[in-house]
């Protein structure tokens, strides 16, 4: 799944793009869009590879995408929207510092995602209108289209995010392919002052604090370039922290609905990325297509009791090694061993 970074210029969402993944921001790009790859650390593999001491590790992780800085005046945005509709999340970048409105912003930004979306659903609105007036062979299933989009258009109207309504299976089956922006899950981050020492009153009035974070982007970017002893000092010197960025990229794989599941042997301990409520057999696709096909059961373990007892053999003998069906529900920190033809 690709994490869309969007905000306005200036707000800093290219420096948190250079920050997560270690690549820096494109000049040469400043007019599309630049994805990397941000590697999702999970502090449970470190315990994972002192049991079973493998050959090899491979972590999880999430696509990160920066976009062209939006402008408050909305002119253009739809076109630079348009290079981040295929995310399947939005990590919404807030100038917190130098006086800025965060929530101003955000209120703005609303209103750049919503006539995007209306723009998209209006077109389709007006077009089945205009063909179920006519006799044709699927006229039932156009009118039944227009049946689910037209609340969903007066809504988008009135300014109302789709994510605040429950959809219907008619209505999400008709909106699929739109990828609209309201409807997408989002992160807020909250880019502050570098002597902010009160970060967390940013996340009071967040639509949800449990998808927001505050920090000072250039402070961090620079933090992160420094060697430990160097790092170390300078905090000490400036009475200021530094934010694991693993702990922002795990909160942020989570707003997107997604967790980690292990496998794990002598030959590798691998993290995977998987949405939530997905099943053994989707975890068994995502390791490999002939695993789905010939899938007969999956051994699981948590990685949390394995840990505790130390060795595959204590899980069997306490009865914790579970055999499951394919239509078993994945848990963050599921341990699969898949058994296939």
């Amino acid at each position: 799944m690709k994490i869309g970074i969007v905000g306005y210029q200036g707000s800093g969402k290219s420096t948190l793009f250079e920050w997560l993944t270690g690549v820096s921001s494109d000049p040469a790009q400043a007019h599309t869009s630049q994805s990397a790859m941000a590697v999702v650390p999970d502090p449970r593999v470190e315990s994972l590879c002192a049991i079973y001491q493998p050959k090899k590790i491979t972590q999880a992780s999430l696509e990160l995408v920066d976009t062209p800085g939006l402008t408050r005046d909305h002119q253009g945005s739809a076109q630079k929207l348009a290079l981040i509709r295929e995310s399947g999340c939005l990590v919404v970048v807030l100038a917190a510092f130098g006086g800025n409105d965060p929530y101003a912003d955000l209120s703005n930004l609303e209103d750049d995602f919503l006539l995007a979306d209306l723009d998209i659903v209006s077109n389709r609105v007006e077009k089945l209108r205009d063909q179920v007036k006519r006799p044709r062979p699927n006229r039932d299933e156009l009118e039944a289209e227009l049946r689910a989009l037209e609340p969903l258009h007066a809504l988008l109207d009135e300014g109302h995010a789709l994510r605040e309504v429950t959809l219907t299976p008619d209505q999400q089956r008709a909106i699929r392919s739109f990828q609209l922006f309201s409807n997408k899950p989002r992160f807020l981050m909250f880019n502050t002052d570098d002597d902010e020492t009160q970060n967390e009153r940013f996340l009071t009035n967040a639509p949800d604090p449990n998808l927001a974070a505050a920090a000072s982007l250039s402070l961090q970017r620079e933090l992160s370039r420094m060697s430990d002893s160097e790092r170390e000092e300078f905090c000490a010197a400036m009475g200021v922290g530094m934010v694991d960025p693993g702990v922002l990229l795990r909160s942020i794989m989570s707003a997107s609905g997604q967790m980690l599941f292990f496998t794990a042997g002598e030959k590798e301990v691998r993290t995977w990325l998987i949405p939530q409520g997905a099943t053994a057999l989707d975890a068994a696709a995502g390791i490999h297509t002939d695993l789905a096909k010939g899938f007969i059961r999956a051994e699981v373990m948590q990685c949390a009791d394995l840990v505790r007892l130390g060795s595959e053999r204590e899980i069997k003998a306490h009865g914790l090694m579970r055999q499951e069906h394919r239509e078993y529900v994945i848990q963050d920190g599921d341990i699969l061993h898949i058994r296939h033809n």
